[in-house]
């Protein structure tokens, strides 16, 4: 089988580094990728919203298999593309139809889903720049902290929570007539925040049945005591020590099902994954939001605990015979510690030169993953905010961070950057 996977992070290096281990692999090729992505398959200068120049790619190549690693081309529609051309007719595409994407691309919509299924969900109200004012008097009747988040896609960075209330309602505005976030912000949900701990439950589907993977928990916040900015992820672990089996038999019944269950019910086009964000609040599961392709750096650490051959189980899943997978899935703690350029998520300088990775190999225990770098003049460089990804497995979290630092240390660049606290919050 010839697969194209598009996106050139962590997602993509992880997914065709665990896709390269199988028999049925033929070709890969990683759309536009990155230097780890080049160890273990081909590289192709794509641009990933130019769904023209994928199609021919997919022709020459004899592409069996397109893997949609990020949520902009699934937003923009990919999927549609290629499924109203007969010539693609036999082509398997792991991600959901545009408007399966709208869980992800448009938070009111996923709001109003959830609503509609039974979902459990913080409550809300969502606003446009027409009604500015009256966003600001819901915002008088909430509780602080405010949180606020732009509707459409902003890197994961479309969320405020602000303690105070002038506050929130100048952010408000700033968001709905500046255009902070952009045409993101062009419409704000506010909800209710929600005091607990955060994980994520990753879902592979074919949208009637489903396979509930590894759980994980990212660290968003580029500070260490979850202080500073919303990232786009410093860390994860997999499993969640406070998810035991009782609370995930919780979210199997009262998250996953009805949310799968609606994709059928709406006649939903959906093959892939989804990614639910949640809160443990108390002992109760609530949906923060959706997400409808696999997180980073959580996919790092939930991938390579999945033992089953993943070729053959996304193409099973593309076939509609996903009930027919039993998964398997190592009992290992997973941990990645992500390490990043100096000044992300703001602005930052890429071509640093990255050293020491010529003496660390990937084993059974440790995975270097690579998000923004590339290959220049025989040499590694930075490429990107997020830089590379230290996955370490054991049989406790604990020691896998232990794993994962020790080799953070290794590796170097200028302005390296990565969070010590790791893992503090769950002793």
């Amino acid at each position: 089988m010839n697969v194209l996977i598009l996106g050139s992070g962590g997602r993509e290096h992880t997914l065709a580094y665990k896709i390269a281990q199988s028999p049925s692999c033929k070709s890969l090729y990683v759309a536009p990728g990155n230097a780890g992505t080049a160890q273990c398959s081909i590289n192709l200068e794509l641009d990933i919203l130019n769904f023209q120049e994928i199609a021919l790619a997919v022709k020459k190549h004899q592409i069996d298999m397109l893997i949609v690693g990020p949520e902009a081309p699934l937003v923009e529609g990919i999927k549609d593309y290629f499924d109203d051309r007969s010539e693609f007719s036999n082509l398997k595409i792991v991600g959901p139809s545009k408007y399966g994407a709208l869980l992800e691309g448009s938070k009111k919509r996923a709001k109003e889903f959830m609503k509609a299924h039974n979902v459990p969900t913080a409550a809300y109200q969502s606003f446009d720049k027409d009604s500015l004012e009256a966003g600001k008097v819901f915002l008088t009747t909430m509780q602080p902290p405010y949180v606020l988040k732009a509707d459409g896609l902003a890197g994961g960075k479309g969320v405020l929570i602000l303690n105070s209330l002038k506050e929130a309602q100048d952010e408000l505005e700033n968001m709905l007539t500046n255009n902070k976030f952009g045409k993101a912000s062009e419409k704000v949900v506010i909800e209710e925040f929600l005091k607990g701990i955060e994980l994520s439950v990753f879902v592979l589907t074919d949208g009637k049945h489903y396979l509930t993977l590894p759980n994980a928990k990212d660290y968003k916040r580029i500070g260490e005591g979850d202080t500073g900015l919303n990232t786009g992820g410093m860390g994860a672990i997999s499993p969640v020590p406070f998810a035991d089996e009782a609370f995930m038999k919780k979210v199997d019944e009262e998250v996953v099902k009805p949310s799968i269950d609606g994709l059928y019910k709406e006649n939903i086009n959906y093959i892939g994954f989804l990614f639910i964000g949640l809160m443990k609040v108390g002992d109760k599961p609530f949906v923060v939001e959706y997400n409808v392709r696999l997180g980073d750096p959580e996919t790092e650490v939930v991938i390579p605990r999945i033992k089953n051959d993943l070729l053959d189980l996304l193409s099973k899943t593309c076939e509609g015979s996903i009930s027919e997978i039993e998964l398997e899935i190592d009992p290992k703690y997973a941990s990645t510690v992500m390490l990043v350029s100096g000044g992300y998520p703001e602005s930052y300088e890429k071509g640093k030169v990255i050293t020491g990775l010529e003496n660390i190999k990937n084993t059974d225990d440790l995975f270097i993953c690579h998000a923004g770098t590339k290959n220049k003049n025989d040499q590694v460089i930075t490429n990107g905010g997020r830089v590379l990804a230290v996955t370490a497995f054991d049989d406790n979290f604990h020691d896998a961070l232990q794993t994962a630092y020790k080799n953070v240390e290794n590796i170097n660049f200028d302005k390296k950057y990565f969070r010590r606290d790791l893992g503090q919050d769950l002793v």
